[in-house]
């Protein structure tokens, strides 16, 4: 007994030690944690198309790898670098004369007053929204160098992960303490949501902002390319999202007296604009993984709080597997105690 005791206590002990260890580590890292998300993400997106090219056509891993590098510098990073160049001139141009951002809320205040008779926007109001747009851009902006380290890590770590992938996940099989079942439905749930949350959310958003930008430029919005952006960007908020963007827009055109434009803008964006995020969701992510809006809302919420940009991706994705670790908790421990419960019964 003693010694069983004795046995116990040390590792008790040693597991303390780890467990303390790994939060340091971890708190010191943290600042790195979406560049580990990402490559992971990466790798989950890419690891059948790898060891497709790998295995079966005998392709060099290290070279593959560096390929699937460029591909994700080329196709994602890329068009992310030069939209963000495209806000960050404009955004300059409006921090150095910012009467622009004042003349056209107080066009828009006006309009409502006129509308509604009562003075929604009052120049305190707008100078606060001015005061919160000011602070707000410039930070999310001057985020790039941390933008820039999480990009190196997922590089570097999806390189490696692409080497040593194989012997990671036989490695998690032997250590995660779940059913076989149950490990092989996480690992196909979490592929899923991975597609759903990496690919099918950006893209639902970039078709809706794609989709803006033609609008806009029907219907002569100065510097449509760059609202539409924005108006994509807003996307990732279902339901209300694009409306914060394209709903002030037909105010001011309204203000400035183009009301036919501001009818035709408010109708196209209703229809179009709103119903193809409806009809992409149906047809897109329920085939990449449903993805429930109230989800996406929650996830955007914890992941800018956590990661920042990064949020966008990562916070659905948590979100998700928080629903999935529920699910495979009752399936892991619910079912046992059930079985038990009822062959007492008998």
């Amino acid at each position: 007994m003693n010694i069983d005791f004795n046995f116990r206590l040390r590792q008790v002990f040693f597991l303390l030690l780890v467990l303390a260890f790994a939060i340091i580590i971890f708190k010191q890292l943290f600042i790195f944690f979406p560049g580990f998300l990402g490559a992971l993400t990466l790798y989950i997106l890419c690891r059948k198309y790898f060891l497709h090219l790998t295995l079966k056509r005998n392709w060099n891993k290290s070279a593959t790898a560096l390929l699937f590098m460029v591909l994700f510098m080329a196709c994602i990073v890329a068009p992310v670098y030069f939209s963000l160049q495209m806000v960050y001139s404009k955004v300059q141009v409006i921090l150095k004369e910012p009467e622009q951002i004042n003349q056209a809320m107080e066009a828009v205040s006006k309009q409502l007053t006129t509308w509604t008779g009562q003075d929604l926007l009052n120049k305190q109001a707008i100078g606060d929204v001015g005061k919160k747009v000011g602070s707000f851009i410039p930070g999310m902006l001057n985020s790039s160098a941390m933008m820039l380290g999480n990009l190196l890590m997922i590089l570097f770590l999806a390189y490696f992960m692409f080497l040593n992938g194989h012997t990671v996940e036989a490695t998690l099989r032997k250590f995660i303490p779940l059913k076989a079942r149950n490990i092989d439905l996480l690992a196909d749930e979490t592929v899923g949501m991975v597609r759903a949350n990496a690919i099918g959310i950006p893209l639902v958003s970039l078709i809706q902002g794609i989709v803006a930008v033609l609008g806009y430029w029907i219907f002569g919005v100065k510097d449509f390319v760059l609202l539409g952006l924005i108006t994509g960007f807003f996307a990732f908020f279902p339901v209300i999202g694009t409306a914060l963007i394209w709903l002030p827009i037909v105010i001011f055109m309204f203000s400035k007296g183009d009301n036919g434009k501001a009818i035709g803008l408010a109708i196209y964006c209703l229809v179009a604009v709103g119903n193809i995020d409806y009809l992409a969701r149906i047809t897109i992510l329920k085939k990449m993984g449903d993805v429930h809006p109230v989800t996406t809302i929650l996830g955007l919420i914890v992941g800018l709080r956590l990661f920042g940009f990064w949020g966008f991706i990562f916070g659905p994705l948590m979100i998700s597997l928080l629903l999935l670790f529920i699910k495979i908790y009752k399936t892991e421990f619910g079912e046992p105690h059930t079985e038990k419960k009822a062959g007492h019964i008998q």
